[in-house]
């Protein structure tokens, strides 16, 4: 049989099988099997029950195997049967494993001939099997009863397909001798599946009930619709033997007796019956494997490389150790604060390439959303003018002031100031929520360990937000050191010598610009919605931001440029996506309402992520585009009388617009400090003190929570995983070490050559094919004789008479013909003599 480690290998194949199954994990490893196929009442279930040796199979009429059965024989020194379903029960009495069997069926297809593709696994372990795995599945069929679907046959095909399409699958393609073999649906498959023949037995069933004067005799010699691994042929119990409970051994010795006997087969007996079909199929089942060990090895070795990382941590642990409890909590507070640094700082050995997180998004929110939310708070410029002209009169009184009050400045510059409160302390909302985030992904780590991963979020997080009330503490001392004292002899601002000369035009933007220049701010691709013929349509472009304009191209190459924007009068506004869409929007417009893009009033725009528009926006920041105003309480109130503005005296006037610019010049440079001062009393009041609190106080509040143990208590979920990854990983490492055992000089069945079986497609497509050997005229005096045997047991070479007139071989492109005839001798010519013998000469005397 070759070598025993290979025969060794099967089992552990079976094992494998099980505990990938049973993990949900099936499918992993392509494993060498053997299917069973044949149509309904060919005799399958009757070569599986031979093998067993026992009764164990449901019988009756018409369609009986119903899902498709995965039988795994072993060798063993006891006899019994095991479920997948019912593991650890073992069946010794085979009329339950026939119960077991047939009720698992009815539970999954119902009772009226229902079929279903879930297989049953099923162990069976005796002294007398061979080490095989087969997969019986149901006949094939046409008509549907009972409850079967009218497409009964094409999910029996499908079914039937789904096992034997697999490469590495052995076909065993049963069909019986008192049918047409060129009918057979299950050559038919076969041939399909396996045009070369490489991985396909045949199997012929019912050879006893042939009728009289005919035999399969050449079917059985390979020459009648030929395998390239041939046909063995096997004799099962009838139905009255069944019924009549024949012992399955009695039945073996009556099949041997049968070929032993019978003048058609006698010569090959050895090459039939059922051991030597199962010797055969255990061969090609460990040649099978042996052929796949470099593709089985690969998958073994990939499989144990990534189990090895998932059971790293406790492969080797004892759990119930105090020590290593300890010493593990301790390992895990410290991967925790240096997860939790990584994160912050930027380095780690896991970089996400999907999103900000971290350090970046946080870095992202202190330089681009909280100076878009400061921007945000811009004055309107028709409010500003209005409150400065009421500060103005209502300092004045009743009197008729010649001077621009100093007071106008003050009282309007720190309300200016104090709307800087609200971006401040949303920036450190923001941060906060940054900081639970990553809190969170540290603690994914820990989630084998539900209650130590809860106590270290649950007293960072109290920590962060405890942190997080200072810091917003110290943010508002910030607002309230600037609204304590104005400081008008600070080298940036202008004074009221050079405010009573500059306009707001050319102080807030034209200087910004002026500093800017032409140069490029920002390129990139956007979404624009104002392009397409049909409503809602969009498409992308290339953006490219100046300080004076935005243009667009049809590509980077920024050769076909679409159009240019200038952005004077632009303002930007958020735009809501739609109910159906994952884009971020926003939109640009100008104030006195034209149109700014052909016939729109608004140019939309949109990016794939949240972040890209910010970034974008902060960039139009740059580039002094504003965002739109929100009208805020004072605006919706009542509205100024219709001669506030317009009834102003030209020195009221020239005083309102002094005490703009001078607002204007002070406001830059408390929201430059505030935009500096804020994220530095983030970064060391909240993040700074986070990381020092984690390194160097977080196992300290541990320990007082109370018992360690409980701290260090596995989830049920977590033990359960450990268990079956623990059980994977010994199960893999023990199938790659009989398989480094192997000897891999062992000698194995070659396979045979291919034969020409272009004759096995014709029968499905243009009819039936002329009978068997047995339907064939056979020459007088011939009919039913055995053949002779030489010695050495080779057939004689028949007599004269009876020997046929040879044909030649023919080739694949050639048709076959006779033999030429030996040249007949001319008429009337007579026979060259035959020379006499030569004469002896004289004994000399």
């Amino acid at each position: 049989m070759g070598n025993h480690g290979m025969e060794d290998l099967i089992p552990i194949v079976n094992k494998l099988q099980d505990a990938f199954a049973s993990i949900g994990l099936s499918s992993s490893l392509d494993l060498p099997q053997i299917a069973v196929v044949g149509g309904q009442s060919a005799g399958k279930s009757s070569v599986l029950e031979n093998f067993v040796g026992r009764d164990f199979l449901p019988r009756g009429s018409g369609i009986v195997t119903r899902r498709p059965l995965i039988l795994q024989l072993n060798q063993s020194k006891a006899e019994y049967g095991e479920f997948l379903h019912c593991r650890g029960k073992k069946f010794t009495d085979f009329d339950e494993i026939r119960k077991e069997i047939e009720a698992e069926t009815d539970r999954i297809t119902g009772s009226n001939k229902g079929i279903s593709p879930i297989p049953i696994n099923l162990r069976v372990f005796s002294p007398h099997v061979l080490n095989l795995t087969l997969i019986d599945l149901p006949g094939m069929t046409k008509v549907p009863v009972g409850d079967q679907p009218a497409d009964i046959e094409m999910q029996i095909r499908n079914m039937v397909m789904e096992f034997v399409m697999k490469e590495n699958c052995l076909v065993l393609a049963v069909s019986p001798a008192n049918s047409d073999l060129a009918n057979s649906d299950a050559l038919k498959v076969a041939k399909e599946v396996d045009p070369s023949g490489t991985r396909t037995i045949g199997v012929i069933t019912k050879l006893d009930l042939m009728d009289d004067g005919t035999d399969a005799r050449n079917i059985l010699e390979n020459k009648h619709l030929p395998l390239r691994r041939g046909y063995i042929g096997v004799v099962n119990r009838s139905q009255r033997d069944i019924e009549g409970k024949k012992d399955i051994k009695v039945a073996l010795a009556a099949e041997r007796k049968f070929f032993l006997s019978h003048p058609g087969y006698r010569h090959m007996a050895d090459k039939m019956g059922t051991p030597f079909l199962q010797k055969v199929l255990n061969q090609q089942l460990t040649n099978h494997i042996k052929d796949t060990l470099p593709a089985l090895r690969n998958r073994l070795q990939q499989q144990l490389l990534s189990l090895e990382k998932d059971v790293a941590d406790f492969k080797d642990v004892n759990y119930d150790d105090p020590t290593r409890k300890t010493k593990h909590m301790l390992q895990m507070v410290q991967q925790f604060g240096a997860d939790f640094e990584k994160r912050i700082e930027g380095s780690g050995d896991e970089i996400n390439t999907m999103e900000l997180s971290g350090g970046a998004k946080i870095n992202r929110i202190f330089h681009e959303r909280f100076p878009f939310e400061v921007v945000k708070m811009e004055y309107d410029e028709k409010e500003l003018r209005r409150e400065i002209s009421y500060a103005i009169k209502n300092i004045r009184g009743v009197k008729v002031g010649l001077f621009t009050p100093d007071m106008a400045f003050e009282a309007i510059t720190k309300r200016q100031v104090s709307r800087l409160k609200e971006p401040s302390l949303k920036c450190v909302d923001m941060v906060t929520n940054e900081l639970n985030n990553v809190v969170r992904q540290c603690g994914e780590k820990m989630q084998r360990y539900p209650r130590l991963r809860e106590e270290t979020e649950g007293i960072v997080t109290r920590h962060i937000a405890n942190k997080e009330q200072k810091t917003k503490q110290q943010v508002m001392l910030l607002i309230d050191i600037q609204l304590a004292y104005m400081n008008t002899n600070h080298e940036d601002f202008i004074g009221f010598a050079n405010a009573q000369n500059r306009s707001e035009k050319q102080f807030s933007v034209n200087r910004e610009k002026k500093n800017l220049g032409n140069q490029v701010i920002r390129k990139g691709y956007m979404n624009m919605h104002n392009v397409s013929f049909i409503k809602g349509g969009s498409k992308d472009y290339w953006f490219i931001l100046t300080a004076e304009s935005i243009s667009w191209f049809k590509d980077n190459e920024e050769k076909d440029k679409k159009y240019m924007l200038p952005l004077d009068g632009l303002r930007l506004r958020d735009v809501e996506s739609g109910f159906m869409s994952r884009r971020h929007s926003f939109a640009l417009f100008l104030q006195d309402q034209r149109n700014v893009y052909k016939d729109y009033k608004q140019l939309e725009l949109s990016c794939d992520t949240s972040e890209e528009v910010d970034s974008w926006k902060a960039s139009f920041l740059r580039a002094g585009v504003y965002p739109e105003r929100t009208k805020d309480e004072n605006e919706s109130g009542e509205a100024p009388s219709g001669d506030a503005m317009g009834s102003m005296d030209p020195q009221l006037e020239r005083q309102v617009e002094t005490i703009r610019n001078l607002v204007d010049s002070y406001m830059k440079i408390v929201s430059k400090q505030i935009r500096d001062l804020v994220p530095k009393a983030c970064m060391h009041l909240t993040i700074n003190d986070t990381k020092d609190f984690i390194l160097g106080e977080l196992l300290a509040h541990l320990y007082s929570t109370g018992d360690q143990d409980s701290l260090m208590e596995e989830s049920q979920e977590e033990a359960q995983r450990r268990e079956e990854m623990l059980k994977m990983y010994h199960t893999t490492k023990e199938a790659l070490k009989i398989i480094g055992d192997i000897n891999l000089s062992t000698k194995a069945v070659p396979l045979p050559p291919p034969v020409d079986n272009d004759d096995l497609i014709k029968p499905f497509a243009n009819g039936p094919t002329p009978a068997p050997s047995s339907s064939a005229p056979r020459r007088p005096g011939t009919h039913g004789a055995p053949s002779r045997l030489a010695p050495g047991g080779a057939p004689a070479a028949p007599g004269p008479r009876a020997s046929p007139i040879p044909m030649i071989p023919s080739r694949p492109d050639m048709p076959a013909r006779q033999a030429p005839s030996v040249p007949k001798r001319p008429a009337g010519s007579s026979a060259p003599p035959i020379p006499g013998r030569p004469a002896v000469p004289a004994r000399p005397m």
